[in-house]
This record gives C-alpha cells, sequence and structure tokens, in this order.
C-alpha cells in the first residue's frame, strides 16, 4: 500500500530529528536547553514526556506504551481495510499512522538506548516550542487541572503528523464514506444486472421440465402409419 510509504517517511523524519535534537541540543545530563528561532513564539526546547498529551500518566510505567500499541494496530488493521477507499482519507490516516509508530519508538527503545530505564518505559522527546499562551489550568478542569500549561505544549513530529492527519479525517471522512456506499450500490447493481443477463440467455423453460412431454419426445413415440398398420393379408407366405 503506497499510504504506507508517507507514514514511513513520517517515521524516519520523526527519528532523524529527534536523534538531531538529542546530538545538538540536550546536554549529557538530560537537562535541556532553547534556542529561540523566532522569540518567544517559536523555540527549539528539548524535553522528554513520559506520558501522553499534556503529560498526562496512566497506571504503572509502561501502561501508556502498551495503549500506545494497541491503537496503532487498530490504526492498522484499519488503514488495511479501507486501502482500496478516497485517497485524501487515507493520506490522513497514513499521517496519523506514521505518527503514532514514530512516538511509539521512543516509549519502546528509548528507556534502553539512552540508558535510564527499561524497555517500554521510554520518554517522547519533544523539541518544538510554540509559545502562544501560558497559565495555570483550573482546579475545576479533570485530569490536567490545577496544572501549568503552556500552548501549545512542547511537541515534536511525530505529534504535528497526527494532528494533520486527524484533522484530515475529520475534512475526508464524509466524502469517504460516501464514495464507499456508491461503490457499493453500484456493485449490488451490477450483480443483479449479470444475473438477469444469465437468467435471459438460458431462454425459456423446456415443456419436459414442466411434467409435460416435449415435441421432439411425441414425435419419437408417434412412428409412420404405414409402418405401424398390419395385417395377416399383407403378409407373403413364401412355402406354397
Amino acid at each position: 500500500m503506497r499510504v504506507l510509504w508517507l507514514s514511513a517517511f513520517v517515521v524516519a523524519l520523526d527519528q532523524a530529528t529527534k536523534a538531531a535534537v538529542l546530538q545538538f541540543i540536550a546536554t549529557p545530563a538530560g537537562v535541556s536547553r532553547s534556542i529561540p528561532l523566532v522569540g518567544d513564539w517559536l523555540r527549539l526546547t528539548f524535553t522528554e514526556n513520559p506520558g501522553m498529551a499534556f503529560g498526562i500518566t496512566i497506571g504503572p510505567p509502561g501502561t501508556v506504551t502498551i495503549l500506545s500499541l494497541i491503537a496503532t494496530c487498530l490504526v492498522g488493521i484499519y488503514i488495511y481495510r479501507v486501502r482500496a477507499g478516497y485517497a485524501p482519507y487515507l493520506w490522513s490516516l497514513g499521517l496519523i499512522f506514521g505518527g503514532a509508530v514514530g512516538n511509539i519508538i521512543d516509549r519502546v527503545f528509548y528507556g534502553v538506548i539512552l540508558d535510564y530505564g527499561t524497555w517500554f518505559t521510554g520518554r517522547v522527546v519533544d523539541f518544538i516550542h510554540v509559545n502562544i499562551w501560558r497559565g495555570f489550568i483550573p482546579e475545576a478542569v479533570p485530569l490536567i487541572g490545577g496544572s501549568y500549561m503552556e500552548l501549545f505544549p512542547i511537541w515534536n513530529v511525530a505529534d504535528m503528523s497526527i494532528v494533520i492527519g486527524v484533522v484530515g479525517v475529520l475534512l475526508f471522512h464524509n466524502t469517504f464514506h460516501e464514495r464507499r456506499l456508491a461503490a457499493r450500490r453500484r456493485k449490488e447493481e451490477t450483480s443483479s444486472s449479470e444475473a438477469e443477463e444469465s437468467e435471459e440467455a438460458r431462454g425459456p423453460a423446456s415443456p419436459s421440465m414442466d411434467g409435460k412431454p416435449s415435441d421432439s419426445s411425441l414425435a419419437n413415440e408417434v412412428s409412420d402409419p404405414k409402418e405401424s398398420e398390419w395385417s395377416p393379408a399383407d403378409r407373403t407366405d413364401e412355402n406354397p
């Protein structure tokens, strides 16, 4: 499937940029430093996220990784099932799949590669810092209430790919399902038309199929009257 090439490109770009950040921005001790690109609005800031979006964590270490693996596998299965569908919709799914795989690589391997944890306990490397708003979230907000937050949070290429993919799915969702439904209807109509043509090609049923003798059988049963009528007078006695 060509859409997987897009996913592979996202994974490669994501891991390449993360490797560059770990090499040139992060310090050996893991302390981050920030490089301004457009004032305070856009910066390159190294950070590591052990949880999900906004740093939310669930359960013991590795839980987020397992849940991410399950969700990513489901996305991959869905892509395979709709692989012949509307192209823009498939590209959007490919972006989501590639971004998910990129972050899963961090969660599964980085703990061991960077020597700070075990398998499935790695932290996602983030570095794209878009600073639109910063402040404390009200306590009444579930899960993230009372925490300090910046909008947007620091993210990476994989996160960007997922966001763009989700927007694409929302935009092309209706078109995809409308085309899929129309294709299903055309297939049903074609099958019905082929069945009718096949029935017409067979022609009308033979009378013998209805339990009535056919014309050919009647002709075979009725012999020549001259052959069927016989009398002793017609026989010639060979002995006088």
